[in-house]
């Protein structure tokens, strides 16, 4: 996994800026998600206020580690292998990229220029398919067409 140092410094300046929002984003985040993919309402059985928390607790500990991704990498393949267990499918990653780069762009407005967006999106393809190697052996992104993919 690799980001350039321009690009950790824009996910992680865009990120203090979501923190205060957090609450809110995470409303926006899971009403676009199953805007996105209302079937994926059913793998949440918790209370959403608290997924939302989680939610921003693993993103914050995410974009904090971004200068050592090769650490990042064993936690993101376990949270991928649990995934699993609730049920996820390979197809799933796409519509939770999607709402999250749409999630920062209602919540930064101004702030997340191109460049930003850009950063954003080649972490998030990192991430996804880091996650899919591990809970989908075989994987290969070159195989698996999602046209779908970061529209926002």
């Amino acid at each position: 996994m690799s980001l350039s140092e321009q690009q950790v410094t824009l996910i992680q300046e865009s990120f203090k800026k979501v923190v205060p929002i957090a609450p809110d984003a995470a409303r926006i985040f899971y009403a676009k998600l199953f805007e996105y993919d209302p079937e994926l309402k059913a793998l949440f059985k918790s209370d959403m206020d608290q997924q939302g928390q989680k939610l921003m607790k693993t993103l914050g500990v995410a974009v904090a580690g971004l200068r050592d991704l090769s650490a990042l990498v064993p936690a993101l393949e376990g949270l991928a292998v649990k995934h699993l267990d609730y049920g996820v499918k390979i197809e799933d990653y796409t519509p939770v990229g999607n709402a999250l780069i749409y999630t920062l762009k209602e919540g930064l407005q101004d702030g997340f220029d191109d460049a930003t967006k850009e950063a954003w999106i080649t972490l998030l393809r990192t991430v996804i398919e880091v996650m899919r190697k591990a809970a989908y052996p075989g994987f290969s992104p070159e195989t698996y067409n999602n046209t779908k993919q970061y529209h926002h």
